[in-house]
């Protein structure tokens, strides 16, 4: 079996985990398509609860949250030393959404709200820059998103992986040992409608709207679930 340790950063909203599940669940199935000997440990940062010993699992992923880098909250910064200390130890590590906004803050870069307005439904995107562990081979990965926020100022050392207009920094790695994403494979076409749905307040029409057609496009979750196994167990 592999084990890998699920930093756990928020919940899916009690109204939609009857049907979509939570955080946790959503990351089995998803791993679960390409490695059925894989088994989360989850980690529920918010409370301060961490792994003993590096040892504990392969590899450390983070979950997205509706919380911010920004939002002066103590167990982030909590998050982000323990990111720090996963780099010393070259244990490693994959960053989803929030996540991959954790990486760049925990190591030096910056995030920021982007003036770009929100990013939801399918986000299209170019590799720019290929690693062995990124197999199967693709020119493109195209996931579900859905941010404000994102990276503006890179690590020290960081590489561009995968890019698009609207987020130029969505994919990252950083030495050896550390990589993310802006984007969450875990989350389904119907999940993205209804989170959408909850955020009409929030979320311009025409944005959703976009949103929307753009959710009847293949999305590449399973090759990203595939290269983040690849990543966290090398």
């Amino acid at each position: 079996m592999i084990t890998l340790g699920l930093l756990q950063c928020d919940d899916i909203a009690d109204p939609l985990q009857p049907e979509h599940g939570n955080y946790p669940a959503m990351f089995a199935e998803l791993f679960k398509k390409v490695d059925p000997d894989i088994t989360l440990r989850i980690y529920d940062v918010r409370q301060g609860e961490y792994p003993q010993d590096l040892s504990e699992c392969c590899g450390y992923l983070s979950t997205g949250s509706q919380h911010g880098m920004g939002d002066g909250l103590a167990w982030v910064d909590k998050l982000l030393e323990f990111i720090r200390e996963l780099n010393r130890a070259g244990t490693p590590y994959f960053g989803i959404c929030f996540g991959h906004q954790a990486l760049a803050c925990a190591l030096g870069g910056a995030v920021e709200l982007s003036t770009k307005g929100w990013g939801v439904g399918v986000s299209f995107n170019n590799v720019i820059a290929r690693k062995e562990w990124m197999s199967p081979v693709s020119d493109q990965l195209d996931i579900i998103v859905s941010h404000q926020d994102q990276i503006t100022r890179l690590p020290e050392g960081a590489e561009v992986l995968a890019e698009s207009l609207f987020c130029p920094y969505y994919m990252i790695q950083v030495g050896k040992h550390m990589a993310s994403v802006q984007g969450h494979p875990e989350f389904t076409p119907a999940y993205s409608r209804a989170l959408m749905d909850r955020r009409r307040d929030r979320i311009p029409p025409n944005r959703i709207r976009e949103a929307e057609a753009s959710l009847s496009a293949h999305v590449d979750s399973l090759v990203l679930a595939q290269w983040i196994v690849n990543f966290l167990t090398k």
